[in-house]
C-alpha cells in the first residue's frame, strides 16, 4: 500500500498560490568566509585519510564533508539564512553523490553525508518554523562533475566518462538518504546536462515506487551563456519539455548568470510552462575576485533585479546562488514580501502519492 509523505510539504501548493517563497543563498560562498584549513576539513575522524606512503590527497574544498566534520559550520549557515527570512533551505549535498565524491576517494561516505546534511537542515528548519511561517528542507541533488551526454575528450566526441546506470545508482542512494534525513522536497538543480537530470529523475521515481513514499520535486536548469541554452545544447523550452514528465512542483533556473542576464530565459519559461510554478535563484551578478563574495552585485542590486521579476509576475520562488549571502536573502525577502506570486494560467499538477 502506498503511504502518503506530504506532511509538511502538503502546505506548499497553497502557500505558493498565496505568496512568493524565499529560498536561501550560496552555501559555498558562506563556507569560504570561515577560511577553514585542510586540517579543519578533515577533523579528527579523517586526519590521516589518504595519507598513504608516496601519495596524499587533499580534502579541502569538499564542502559536503563538513556535514560530518564541522556540522556546527553548516548549521550556522542554515540558521543565518533562516534568520534572514528564507522559507526554504537547501541541504549541503550539491556534490554528495558517489560519482562526485570519487574525486576525493570518499564515494563510500556519500550516504552518510546526505543523511547528516538532511538532518542538519531539518533541525534548523524545525527550530525556526512557526505556524505562520513554516520552513522547508530541500534535499539537493547536484549535477555531478561527469556528464552523460558530453565527451570529456575533444578528440573523441563519442567518449563518455560515466554511464546512465552509474548516475542512476548514485542518485538513488542520495535520494534514499535525503528522504530518510527529513527532506520535504527534492531539488534537482544546476542542470547543465539533461541526461544527468533524467538519471536523477529516474532514480527519484524508482525510489518512490520502491518505498511507497512521494515528495514534491523541484527542477532547476542552468543556462550557461548568451546562447540561451544549457551546456548539453537545449533551449529553455526544449529543456522543459524533456523533464516535464516528472510533473514537478516547480521548474526554474539557477547559477551561471546574474538576474539581469537570466530575465529573458525566465520569461521563456513563463510562456512554455503555464501550469507549473517557477523558481529563480541567480548568481550575484558576474564573478569579481576583488569583491568580498567573489561576485559583483551587492544585496541592494540583486534584490532590486529579483524584485522586478516578482513585480512583473514571473516567479513563485526566489533566492540566490553563487555569491549571495544572508544579506542578499534578507534584501530579496523584503522586496518580494508585499508582492503576489506568478499566477498559473491553468490548474497546475504534480505527482502525488497514490
Amino acid at each position: 500500500m502506498t503511504k502518503p509523505i506530504y506532511t509538511r510539504a502538503q502546505a506548499l501548493p497553497a502557500l505558493l498560490e498565496q505568496r512568493i517563497l524565499v529560498l536561501d543563498g550560496a552555501m559555498g560562498t558562506m563556507i569560504q568566509r570561515f577560511r577553514l584549513t585542510e586540517e579543519q576539513y578533515r577533523g579528527e575522524r579523517f586526519k590521516d585519510f589518504g595519507k598513504t606512503p608516496g601519495q596524499h590527497k587533499d580534502v579541502k574544498g569538499n564542502n559536503e564533508l563538513l556535514s560530518l566534520t564541522r556540522p556546527e559550520v553548516i548549521a550556522d549557515i542554515h540558521e543565518r539564512y533562516l534568520g534572514a527570512g528564507a522559507d526554504m533551505i537547501e541541504t549541503n549535498t550539491f556534490g554528495a553523490t558517489r560519482v562526485a565524491q570519487a574525486d576525493y576517494d570518499m564515494a563510500d561516505l556519500a550516504f552518510e553525508m546526505n543523511l547528516a546534511s538532511a538532518k542538519l537542515a531539518r533541525a534548523a528548519c524545525d527550530k525556526f518554523s512557526t505556524p505562520e511561517k513554516p520552513r522547508f528542507v530541500l534535499g539537493t541533488l547536484g549535477p555531478t562533475p561527469k556528464t552523460a551526454s558530453i565527451s570529456p575528450d575533444v578528440n573523441d566526441p563519442g567518449a563518455r566518462n560515466v554511464t546512465f546506470e552509474e548516475l542512476r545508482a548514485s542518485y538513488y542512494e542520495q535520494v534514499e538518504a535525503l528522504v530518510q534525513g527529513g527532506s520535504d522536497v527534492l531539488l534537482v538543480e544546476t542542470i547543465f546536462d539533461t541526461l544527468n537530470a533524467k538519471a536523477a529523475l529516474f532514480a527519484i521515481d524508482e525510489f518512490f515506487e520502491a518505498s511507497g513514499e512521494c515528495l514534491p520535486i523541484m527542477i532547476s536548469g542552468t543556462v550557461t551563456d548568451a546562447s540561451g541554452r544549457i551546456l548539453s545544447g537545449q533551449t529553455v523550452t526544449a529543456f522543459w519539455h524533456s523533464v516535464r514528465h516528472a510533473q514537478p512542483l516547480t521548474i526554474g533556473l539557477n547559477c551561471a548568470l546574474g538576474a539581469a542576464l537570466m530575465r529573458p530565459y525566465i520569461q521563456e519559461l513563463n510562456k512554455c510552462a503555464p501550469d507549473t510554478f517557477i523558481s529563480c535563484h541567480p548568481n550575484a551578478g558576474l564573478p569579481n575576485p576583488m569583491s568580498e563574495t567573489g561576485f559583483d552585485e551587492t544585496p541592494e542590486v540583486t534584490s532590486r533585479l529579483v524584485g522586478e521579476f516578482a513585480a512583473d509576475g514571473l516567479v513563485n520562488i526566489v533566492g540566490g546562488c553563487c555569491g549571495t549571502t544572508p544579506d542578499h536573502i534578507a534584501a530579496i525577502h523584503d522586496k518580494v514580501a508585499p508582492l503576489a506570486g506568478r499566477k498559473l494560467q491553468r490548474a497546475f499538477f504534480y505527482k502525488e502519492a497514490a
